[in-house]
């Protein structure tokens, strides 16, 4: 809303998370899908970007790691991107909510440290939520150029006031001395998805690209569209979601909620032994799908 209004036009790399087109749509601003291809690890690509602007087009959202699909941006993929927002002056909506839960021993950056021009054009938003576990405490920050910040101060003031004092403590103090339980969070977050991306791989007809961050796995489906189980026709995500939730007692999210209709989420932040039940009940039950 501070940065937004009626006939500016803001792209969303799809897969995205659900509340970006809503969040627009709130502004009176039009969300414009920019489809990532899985080929590409659902990145955006600097052309892709390119293309799609319009005279219109105000700013692009990045997500990184991305939830539903955990892709995560390398510092040249960013750069080629920041070189497009600049020369197309676009701002540019950082959401780094998951830049700790990163794994193979990657490096997290933020576009707004590639540069003062990308700096001056980005909003950050994050929150401690996932790194630190305390989704609960509802607990989040941006950080920006001073006008946008305090154009959003202003906004959130008279709508939802402030996060609790003692959210704010909670969260000072995770900053402080939460450390090395991330570490270990996302040590423990990296075997099993380990886990969970081989046995969806052991799934025939399935593929799915290699989450980089985050705790999701977002596993193409797509082969099993047409089939059925007795009366049952599958011919969507979202009927097979509600097919292993029957079937197999397994609970996932249908594509079509992120963009990306022929896929799936699956969430690995749950016990080893619980991934390895739900991987087992899956494969069961779409054996029967003919």
């Amino acid at each position: 809303m501070a940065l937004f209004q009626m006939g500016d036009e803001v792209l969303v790399p799809a897969p995205y998370w659900v509340s970006y087109p809503e969040q627009i749509g709130l502004a009176e601003a039009t969300p414009v899908l920019v489809h990532a291809r899985e080929q590409n690890g659902f990145k955006l690509t600097a052309a892709e970007l390119d293309a799609a602007v319009t005279p219109r087009t105000k700013a692009v959202i990045l997500n990184y790691p991305c939830n539903p699909t955990g892709a995560c941006y390398t510092r040249a993929e960013l750069a080629e991107l920041a070189e497009v927002c600049l020369a197309r002056g676009l701002w540019v909506v950082s959401d780094e909510i998951y830049e700790k839960l990163i794994y193979d021993g990657r490096s997290f950056t933020s576009i707004a440290a590639l540069g003062e021009q990308i700096k001056a054009r980005t909003v950050v938003v994050n929150g401690l939520s996932k790194s630190y576990s305390m989704t609960g405490w509802r607990v989040g920050y941006a950080a920006g150029p001073r006008e946008i910040i305090d154009a959003m101060g202003k906004i959130q003031s008279h709508s939802t006031s402030n996060a609790t004092s003692i959210a704010q403590w909670a969260g000072v103090e995770a900053l402080r001395s939460a450390g090395a339980d991330v570490v270990r969070m996302v040590a423990e977050f990296e075997r099993r998805r380990d886990q969970i991306l081989a046995g969806l791989r052991a799934l025939p007809g399935v593929t799915c690209s290699r989450p980089e961050g985050a705790f999701y796995a977002f596993p193409n489906v797509g082969a099993y569209f047409g089939r059925r189980a007795g009366d049952r026709v599958i011919d969507t995500a979202l009927d097979l979601a509600a097919y292993l939730l029957e079937e197999a007692r397994v609970a996932v999210v249908p594509g079509e909620a992120f963009g990306a209709p022929a896929n799936i989420r699956l969430s690995y932040a749950a016990p080893t032994e619980q991934i390895a039940e739900g991987m087992e009940r899956m494969a069961g039950a779409l054996k029967k799908l003919a």
